[in-house]
């Protein structure tokens, strides 16, 4: 029903940045990011609701990322700034597209996700 398509993943190096973008096919109340490493389970990353009303950020990226979004556009945005090697990961686009009680870092929150984009940073 929605589907979002992530872009602008890459090879950066430490302390270097990134902006990730994430196009929607709808509107969607709340948008997410996440990350899963390899032989790590999925973490939440930033996510924003509608009109950027709300904006939340998990602890290991608050004051590097900056997650935004273009209600016009149906767009989210993650900008991502002194990455380091743990960073690394494939990030994935949340979306979901009306209220809910169901805690925003969880990823049962979400109905709809994106294909992944791979972000490597080297040392």
């Amino acid at each position: 029903q929605v589907q979002l398509v992530e872009s602008g993943g890459g090879l950066v190096q430490a302390g270097g940045s990134l902006r990730l973008s994430c196009a929607a096919s709808g509107r969607s109340y709340r948008m997410a990011w996440f990350r899963q490493a390899p032989g790590k389970e999925r973490e939440f990353v930033a996510a924003i609701l509608w009109s950027g009303s709300s904006i939340y950020y998990a602890d290991s990226v608050r004051g590097r990322y900056t997650i935004s979004r273009d209600d016009a556009k149906n767009t989210v945005y993650l900008q991502m700034n002194s990455l380091k090697p743990e960073d690394t990961a494939v990030y994935y686009c949340a979306a979901r597209v009306s209220p809910t009680t169901v805690r925003i870092e969880r990823g049962t929150a979400y109905g709809y996700w994106g294909q992944g984009t791979q972000v490597t940073v080297s040392s």
